[in-house]
């Protein structure tokens, strides 16, 4: 009885003694919104992974930035000066065909694109045809989506007037454009506010193959840190899910960022705007985030057509690597 006892006294010190397994530290990244703050969807889905310590789960530190809105926050992706930014899927064809930055979507958050093409309800304006003899504004250049619109739409390009508008939606309220060029979730808004009902033409509804915001990240970090990208992923999908089922509470969350001078009702209505725009009906639909060789081809023969773009292997453009191992369970 007594060699037992001893037995279980020795077995019980060298369990002591065994190795305790220690958490590693959490791994640092930084993540850059590609505009100011405000309730674009994978905005919303970062902020809320923060503040509700869904990226604490994941053993992340995230620091959190916003980009001036010139384009920077590609180049420093690019660069490795941030591991994770948002774009336009377009753009992002884009600049990865010319100049042939190194960056990759690893979630498509936007089925559709960002933009359509407002008129006023008042101006009778039906359908594409009626832009015929009138002046339709774009923002900057003419952009392939607009031509296409017109194309598939049997307009007469030479009977329409194409002219730069900028970023002022009054330019439509005031009648100096008879078409205005608006981001789905934004401009609509306003205008709205300011006492004007408007009719939208989305390029998609026309058969123009568009995409929306995307996270992106560059060759090198996909290839040498893909699972903080998927831990990343798995915080970014669960904030957006929790902000579909809680958006008072995401708008909330939106104004810390934003600053409480920002309109809530108009980041209420950005982000229901966008949820809608986050799913989709394709039968090969996965679930948000998810991307297919065939809406990027789509995309790119659409931009090439159009002369926006030279060719691309859209291979090199995105993966799905990161989702699919966002969707296993966190250990």
């Amino acid at each position: 009885m007594k060699r037992w006892a001893f037995l279980l006294v020795i077995l019980g010190l060298l369990a002591g003694c065994a190795p305790v397994k220690e958490t590693p530290p959490p791994a640092e990244m930084v993540f850059m919104a590609g505009y100011k703050p405000q309730a674009n969807l994978p905005f919303v889905g970062v902020y809320v992974a923060q503040e509700k310590g869904f990226f604490a789960e994941e053993n992340l530190t995230v620091r959190i930035e916003h980009s001036p809105g010139g384009g920077e926050h590609l180049q420093l992706t690019a660069t490795g000066k941030v591991d994770v930014t948002t774009q336009d899927a377009a753009v992002l064809l884009k600049r990865r065909a010319d100049p042939g930055l190194p960056l990759v979507s690893f979630a498509l958050i936007g089925q559709r694109g960002q933009q359509a093409y407002a008129a006023l309800a008042e101006s009778g304006l039906q359908s594409p045809k009626d832009w015929e003899g009138r002046l339709v504004g774009y923002k900057g250049t003419p952009p392939p989506d607009l031509l296409a619109l017109m194309k598939l739409a049997g307009v007469d390009e030479s009977r329409v007037e194409l002219v730069n508008v900028g970023f002022d939606p009054r330019l439509l309220a005031e009648g100096k454009v008879d078409v205005y060029p608006v981001y789905k979730s934004n401009e609509p808004y306003l205008l709205r506010q300011w006492g004007y009902e408007v009719t939208l033409w989305d390029a998609a509804d026309f058969g123009v193959p568009t995409l929306g915001l995307t996270y992106v990240t560059s060759d090198q970090v996909l290839a040498e840190k893909p699972e903080m990208l998927a831990r990343f992923l798995r915080a970014a999908l669960k904030g957006i899910e929790y902000a579909q089922a809680h958006p008072d509470e995401a708008v909330q969350v939106v104004l810390k960022y934003a600053g409480p001078e920002t309109d809530a009702d108009h980041m209420r209505y950005m982000l229901e705007s966008e949820l809608a725009e986050a799913n989709s009906s394709a039968p090969e639909w996965k679930g948000v985030g998810w991307q297919t060789a065939e809406q990027w081809q789509s995309l790119a023969d659409m931009l090439t057509e159009f002369e926006a773009m030279p060719a691309v292997d859209v291979e090199t453009v995105f993966t799905n690597q990161v989702w699919e191992a966002a969707q296993q369970p966190l250990k």
